[in-house]
């Protein structure tokens, strides 16, 4: 699957890069602490989502559904961090 930047650029979907992003997110809170496999879950989840919805995914609509997904698993101050990495 190929995702739109905010630049423009098509690259394709890249789960590991959202991984990092959420556990860096989480590492700089003290909310609960995120497992790899939980990210990878959200990633996964994300990417499932998206698919289903719509035809081109764009960064913001990973990021929305990130932070949709965190915000569900009461994680509210690392969705918050996760939205600022990627503004």
């Amino acid at each position: 699957m190929y995702i739109t930047k905010k630049n423009g650029i098509v690259v394709l979907y890249d789960t590991e890069k959202i991984i990092n992003s959420i556990l860096k997110a989480n590492g700089d809170t003290n909310e609960e602490e995120i497992s790899r496999a939980t990210a990878s879950y959200i990633a996964d989840e994300t990417f499932d989502r998206l698919t289903k919805e719509k035809d081109i995914i764009t960064t913001q609509d990973i990021r929305e559904c990130v932070y949709d997904i965190l915000c569900k698993k009461n994680l509210p101050k690392t969705a918050r961090l996760y939205m600022d990495f990627h503004k």
